[in-house]
C-alpha cells in the first residue's frame, strides 16, 4: 500500500510525464526489496575452525559443548537467568537458540546466546567442528 500511495503521490502531478512516476515508484519498490532482504541477515557461520556470528568470530578451540535451546528455554537464559557479559545475537522474530560456552579465559564473554531457525543442526555442527579441532590438535 506504502508504494501504491507514493505511486498515486507523484502519478497526478506528474500526469504529464508518468514514466518519472513510474520509474521513482519502481527504484523505491528495489529500494525495499533490498532491505527487506537483507534485514535480520545476520550469519551462522562454522568453517575452517571458526564460529561466525554476525560480525563476531571466535575459534572453536574457545568453545564448550554448545546446547540447542528452545523457546522458554531461550527466553530464560536471554532474560531472567542472563549474564551481562554474554555476547548475544538474538533476533525476535527467532524464538530457539543455540548458548555455547566460552573457555577462553581472556574473553569476558562466558556464553553466547545466538538465536537459530535450526538450534539442534546447528550446535551438532559447533559440536562436530570441535570435535574435529581437538582430534587434529591432540
Amino acid at each position: 500500500m506504502f508504494i501504491a500511495t507514493v505511486w498515486l503521490a507523484l502519478v497526478i502531478p506528474l500526469h504529464e510525464q508518468p514514466w518519472i512516476a513510474h520509474a521513482a515508484t519502481g527504484a523505491l519498490l528495489a529500494l525495499m526489496t533490498l532491505f527487506h532482504r537483507t534485514y535480520g541477515g545476520a550469519r551462522l557461520v562454522v568453517a575452517d575452525g571458526w564460529l561466525l556470528a554476525g560480525r563476531a568470530r571466535i575459534e572453536v578451540t574457545h568453545l564448550g559443548t554448545a546446547e540447542a535451546l528452545d523457546a522458554d528455554d531461550t527466553n530464560r537464559v536471554s532474560g531472567r537467568d542472563a549474564d551481562v557479559r554474554a555476547y548475544l545475537l538474538l533476533r525476535p522474530y527467532v524464538k530457539r537458540s543455540v548458548r555455547v560456552p566460552i573457555n577462553d579465559p581472556a574473553d569476558p564473554a562466558p556464553y553466547w546466546l545466538l538465536s537459530s531457525r535450526h538450534p539442534k543442526a546447528f550446535a551438532s555442527a559447533i559440536n562436530t567442528a570441535i570435535d574435529a579441532a581437538r582430534g587434529t590438535n591432540a
